[in-house]
């Protein structure tokens, strides 16, 4: 998560949109703001790796808060989702709460208790910051299992390829032996290759070498194992 918490507000009512985004701007958020449902899906692809919770406005023109839920929980399935409504009826707030929404209120609403649901949302969903290793402006945190990549990307790894990336990081300039990984890594009855450490390796790359070609931290020793360098 950012140091400061990034909130999305998808609200077709303008004149409410503005004034919940300057009342977040002066709570020290960053507030991002979409109108109709076209804007918010472009919004959102644009920035889901930065946005710790949307403001969803259950009715909107052209396509439901619903529908763009599924859409956002596609390209980011942990971001926290307050529905907002003008509909006080109990089959919408079944509706959005069994869609997996974080909380759901009613407008009009009192800004104060808006606040508290937000901050306690945010609260609820921060991941622990864990054990993170930093290289080449690239981190990892092995807790999360996220990376940030070169590019300030930000991607979940598998539990096998932030094992592989622990082995190597915590025997840096030493050379790991493919054995060593492989019973490490794999149980006894799974079936482990060459193969599948070499496209770990190619990944990671991919995501911490400036050029891929020519890496300068995750090399192969052919015939031997692997070797991480600083």
């Amino acid at each position: 998560m950012s140091p400061t918490p990034q909130i999305f507000i998808v609200e077709d009512e303008e004149s409410l949109a503005n004034t919940l985004a300057l009342n977040l701007q002066l709570e020290n958020f960053d507030v991002l703001v979409a109108t109709n449902g076209q804007d918010a899906l472009q919004t959102f692809n644009a920035n889901s790796g930065s946005i710790n919770l949307v403001l969803l406005d259950v009715m909107l023109p052209g396509i439901s808060g619903f529908d763009l839920f599924k859409e956002f929980k596609k390209k980011n399935a942990t971001v926290p989702v307050i529905f907002l409504t003008a509909k006080d009826q109990s089959a919408d707030k079944i509706s959005g709460l069994r869609l997996g929404a974080d909380d759901y209120i009613v407008k009009p609403f009192e800004l104060e208790e808006l606040m508290l649901r937000i901050n306690n949302v945010i609260k609820r969903n921060q991941k622990p910051s864990g054990e993170v290793f930093t290289f080449n402006n690239g981190t990892v945190n092995f807790d999360t299992f996220e990376i940030k990549d070169i590019k300030g990307d930000t991607t979940t790894l598998s539990k096998r390829e932030i094992g592989l990336l622990k082995l190597l990081t915590e025997g840096t300039n030493k050379v790991i032996s493919r054995d060593e990984i492989i019973n490490s890594l794999w149980g006894d009855n799974e079936n482990a290759s060459s193969r599948t450490i070499d496209n770990y390796i190619l990944t990671f790359r991919k995501h911490f070498e400036e050029n891929p070609k020519e890496p300068k931290h995750f090399h192969s020793i052919r015939g031997v194992g692997y070797k991480f360098t600083l």
